[in-house]
């Protein structure tokens, strides 16, 4: 009964990651990778900027969903474009399945008015996908009583056929807009415009094509002191939502993030529409450049309680920050609701 039990779960547990090759990770603390949210949030700050991020989803299952990205982004006033690259790894079941992609962005900013402002912006990539066929488990490998191995310990042989080929590449375009003021923003994202073909066969197919990625995501900022008292850090709180489509999976979060002094903070409410998924709660500190953020995912699905829910690492160097920087007497060019994302 207990290997009985052990083979559903692998069963089930291989259908997730099935499921999921085709879905963009969506990092909990969004605003912590702006470059993974929106390419028009390249630049937003005026001296270089460089991120950090870390996700461990399902810690209970060994190495279930983990995810790792990087990025460098810094805008330049002389030209009014700002200019980034990141990079992401995700690793789904274990290493079975892993996404490895490298991209560059740009963005342009134009004033429609003293406290209105559009952003532009583009990501071109390439994207590297492997398929680690050796830890894949067949169910005509499985025994009743051993499981996917003899009583020697030596793995049952398959009938499944192996791809020609385990890893492919393919490039990967997306595009964003971002509108903004000193009070509000909202921006729009697609992603994966040229459709591009994932599959390990030799042959173009229908099903291996990426599904675009749409995402709306907007909030406005209420600053609780003055902004510009004794040079501190104002203390503020900003409601957002963050909406995403892809294929047919859905997630709405809906929350609100809160700075004050050095301390920030936030809580949101996921839901996938086919049911209730996830509290997020969030703590960081930050001073000086530094930004750092932990955040965890409790799981109020039917999986509470099996999975372990999720842990989010971001770590934000602000160079805009640095005395350096505010020495030479630049400041901004202008006024925004955007330092949830600095």
């Amino acid at each position: 009964m207990q290997i009985k039990s052990s083979v559903t779960f692998i069963i089930c547990f291989f259908l997730a990651v099935v499921s999921a090759w085709s879905q963009d990770q969506v990092f909990s603390q969004f605003f912590a990778a702006p470059l993974q949210l929106n390419p028009a949030l390249t630049g937003v700050t005026q001296a270089p900027r460089i991120t950090l991020n870390y996700r461990n989803q399902w810690p209970t299952l060994p190495n279930a969903y983990t995810s790792y990205a990087a990025t460098y982004d810094q805008y330049f006033g002389k030209i009014k474009s700002g200019l980034g690259v990141s990079l992401l790894s995700d690793q789904a079941g274990d290493g079975i399945f892993i996404t490895n992609r490298i991209t560059a962005s740009y963005s342009y900013t134009l004033s429609l008015d003293e406290d209105l402002f559009v952003r532009g912006g583009l990501e071109a990539g390439v994207e590297q996908k492997y398929l680690n066929w050796n830890k894949l488990i067949f169910l005509d490998q499985l025994d009743p009583l051993t499981g996917p191995v003899d009583e020697g310990g030596n793995p049952f042989p398959t009938e499944e056929g192996r791809p020609a080929q385990l890893t492919t590449f393919y490039p990967d375009f997306s595009a964003g807009l971002l509108a903004y003021s000193s009070k509000f923003y909202a921006g729009l994202t697609i992603k994966h415009i040229n459709a591009p073909d994932e599959s390990f066969l030799d042959t173009p197919t229908d099903f291996g094509v990426v599904p675009l990625m749409f995402s709306i995501h907007g909030g406005a900022e209420i600053n609780l002191t003055n902004p510009y008292n004794n040079g501190r850090k104002p203390a503020f709180i900003s409601p957002n939502l963050l909406f995403a489509k892809q294929g047919n999976f859905q997630q709405l979060n809906v929350g609100a993030y809160v700075s004050a002094w050095y301390i920030y903070g936030g809580a949101w409410f996921r839901h996938t529409f086919s049911n209730s998924d996830a509290a997020i709660f969030l703590v960081g500190f930050r001073k000086g450049i530094v930004k750092l953020g932990y955040s965890y995912d409790l799981t109020i699905s039917g999986l509470s309680g099996k999975t372990g829910g999720a842990h989010e690492v971001s770590l934000i160097l602000n160079f805009e920050e640095s005395e350096r920087f505010k020495n030479k007497s630049r400041g901004k060019q202008y006024n925004d609701c955007l330092k949830m994302f600095k």
